[in-house]
């Protein structure tokens, strides 16, 4: 009954964008069958302020996910998210810093992509016991004090990936994954289920897959170099997030590799899509970080009113390859029109 009361509220408030035209709607319009409380969507006011804190703010990636927060907020008549959150996301300290200055701001509520599944557990917990609920989005973690985990089914993700390479490959020969980071809930839950998808194949010989990319495009690259020796035997590689496929990309195209070695990817950003075109990349699990900052903010909206609110809402995962990036669906989730919400 949740699932069915979330999709026809996220139904009602894309009709009511639509007729906005891109500004920020004031008029009142009819919530959806069965909801309590108020009939009419308030103007804007200052009642909810929800702090949306990213794992970092380098990436594509989060961008999408901040566009989704504000999109969420502006269709429903409160201010535009506080976004912050440290430019690396290896700023484990930098992350906690975000929520302690959240807490003595005294939000209403926060919606926390951790960069780490245990060092951030005693900053929510310090949050809630401030009586500022917590919504987790992306990554997840080491504790139950949240309201809702609002994320791609990461695992499914992961295996995803490993049957298409299987594919690719025929069932044989030699793969290397380059992982991201140590600590990094989202992605190891990616990279276990690429490897048990992968177990299914025993002619497939992993060669490599104890090396993390880092936090960033450069790290990734210096880690893609001194795979190289293995890099040259391998058949396929995998990468589990923008920027270790962004640098993993560059290693190939650097050294004379592309389309000799089958790559799938995660994520999408204009150089992966690009790179996806020209077949230098074979396939990208795609996530959707619009609905994912979108469904944030909505779920928090929601715990904020009195409303029960599922624990786990997954916001879905796409493989793309270059037969279907152009359907409708799928381009949408390569080309989301972030300028309409993040001007």
């Amino acid at each position: 009954m949740m699932r069915k009361t979330l999709a026809l509220l996220i139904g009602c408030a894309a009709t009511a964008v639509l007729c906005s035209c891109g500004k920020e709607e004031t008029t009142s319009v009819p919530l959806p069958p069965g909801r309590t409380g108020s009939q009419t969507r308030p103007a804007p006011t200052d009642k909810h302020v929800i702090a949306l804190i990213p794992k970092g703010t380098t990436h594509e990636f989060w961008k999408s996910v901040h566009a989704g927060g504000v999109k969420a907020a502006r269709q429903f008549g409160i201010p535009d998210p506080i976004w912050k959150g440290p430019l690396k996301e290896n700023d484990r300290e930098g992350q906690i810093k975000v929520i302690e200055d959240m807490i003595n701001r005294q939000v209403t509520g926060i919606v926390l992509a951790p960069l780490d599944d245990t060092a951030l557990r005693l900053p929510v917990a310090d949050s809630v016991r401030a009586g500022i609920p917590v919504v987790i989005i992306d990554s997840g973690l080491k504790s139950d004090q949240y309201v809702s985990f609002v994320a791609t089914d990461n695992y499914k993700g992961g295996q995803i990936g490993g049957q298409h390479m299987a594919k690719l490959l025929g069932g044989k020969g030699k793969l290397v994954m380059m992982r991201y980071q140590e600590g990094s809930a989202s992605t190891h839950n990616r990279e276990e289920g690429f490897l048990e998808a992968i177990a299914k194949s025993p002619d497939i010989e992993v060669i490599s897959s104890n090396q993390y990319g880092g936090p960033g495009t450069e790290e990734a690259m210096r880690t893609g170099e001194n795979l190289l020796p293995k890099l040259r035997q391998a058949d396929g590689v995998f990468c589990p997030n923008e920027s270790t496929t962004f640098g993993m990309l560059r290693v190939l195209q650097d050294n004379n590799l592309v389309g000799k070695v089958k790559f799938v990817g995660f994520d999408a950003s204009k150089k992966l899509v690009d790179g996806l075109q020209a077949g230098q990349i074979h396939a990208l699990v795609v996530q959707n970080p619009v609905k994912m900052g979108f469904l944030g903010v909505v779920t928090m909206l929601q715990h904020l009113k009195g409303e029960k609110v599922d624990k786990r809402i997954d916001t879905g995962v796409t493989l793309v390859t270059r037969e279907n990036m152009d359907a409708p669906e799928v381009r949408e989730l390569l080309h989301p029109d972030l300028d309409r919400w993040l001007k």
